[in-house]
């Protein structure tokens, strides 16, 4: 089952993905009454022992970034793992549409985003004041 869902606004062709941050500090595993929600050390990832989970809902709806999913079928949440360490979901998309950037990388590549975005800003200053 896949752990990334896609909200869809097919007039405007525009595709917003959902999956699980892995965030720093877990709500959804704060609000889980049975702590059925660990971090895997070994991956990072925040998983769900689903043997533990009782389908109370609690993490779906505390999640600010909709990555946890609920199971109608089986009765329990769910939400990326990490594929262990080794997504599918990257190997198998096409060619960079996925990335897989773990910690401070994925700090590190927006702030270079940012800084980039200013530079041509004032790039854009420069020119406008050398009237070029």
């Amino acid at each position: 089952m896949s752990c990334i869902s896609v909200l869809k606004y097919e007039e405007e062709a525009f595709y917003l993905p959902f999956t699980c941050q892995q965030c720093e500090k877990a709500v959804c595993a704060e609000v889980c009454p049975v702590q059925a929600i660990k971090r895997n050390h070994a991956t990072g990832a925040w998983e769900i022992d689903s043997g533990r989970c009782m389908g109370c809902k609690m993490c779906v709806a505390s999640c600010p970034f909709g990555g946890v999913a609920f199971d109608s079928l089986r009765g329990r949440a769910f939400k990326c793992d990490l594929c262990g360490g080794d997504p599918e979901c990257v190997k198998v998309c096409p060619p960079s549409a996925i990335k897989l950037v773990k910690g401070p990388e994925a700090v590190l590549a927006k702030r270079r985003r940012a800084v980039a975005r200013l530079a041509d800003s004032f790039k854009g200053l420069r020119e406008v004041e050398q009237g070029v």
